[in-house]
């Protein structure tokens, strides 16, 4: 019996000296900083030529992950009825809509789904694994400056009946730490 007792504290004396050691680890892969996304480096970004309809901003090491912020842009959408759009197999985003609107529908399910190339600048920079294709079955509403949408990793999301245009940021927390950490959008490196 004065075995058990010996021992039981030294194993507790280990197991807590290895907890202790996890959580400083963790602290040391924490930031020890904010990171400032301005309005001026946003605008900037938005005024590249050939940015292309979804800019990356910059994407920010959080220590478990990154997160990202994207700005975009959409303009006149076909009225013919069909709702194109994606769905990312990782990355969540958040969308706080800046000006214009749309018809914004999300869920449902991909008809014919094609990937997107795994070395394209949408899977290296922005959003990771998704796939691409016509939406079917999800709910559709208007959305509208001021509005935010949460839409999480592996839901559909396309936009229709955008009369004018629809200018939107997208946050995109990335718990896997698939977007590069570190990226500056060269617009404003």
């Amino acid at each position: 019996m004065p075995k058990t007792t010996t021992r039981l504290p030294a194993a507790i004396f280990v197991v807590l000296m290895l907890t202790a050691a996890a959580v400083l680890a963790q602290d040391r892969d924490r930031p020890d900083s904010a990171t400032d996304v301005t309005k001026a480096e946003i605008d900037a970004v938005l005024a590249a030529p050939d940015g292309g309809v979804d800019r990356q901003v910059k994407v920010v090491d959080i220590g478990h992950g990154t997160v990202a912020v994207g700005i975009l842009h959409r303009g006149p959408t076909p009225d013919d009825g069909t709702i194109t759009g994606i769905v990312h197999h990782r990355v969540t985003e958040v969308y706080y809509v800046t000006s214009g609107g749309g018809t914004l529908t999300t869920g449902g399910s991909l008809v014919d789904p094609t990937p997107r190339a795994p070395d394209s600048p949408s899977v290296q920079v922005l959003v990771g694994p998704s796939d691409a294709g016509e939406g079917r079955g999800g709910r559709s509403r208007q959305v509208a400056a001021g509005d935010v949408i949460v839409i999480p990793a592996g839901v559909f999301h396309g936009w229709s009946a955008i009369e004018d245009h629809v200018t939107y940021l997208s946050v995109r927390p990335d718990p896997e730490g698939v977007l590069p950490a570190g990226y500056v959008n060269p617009a404003i490196q």
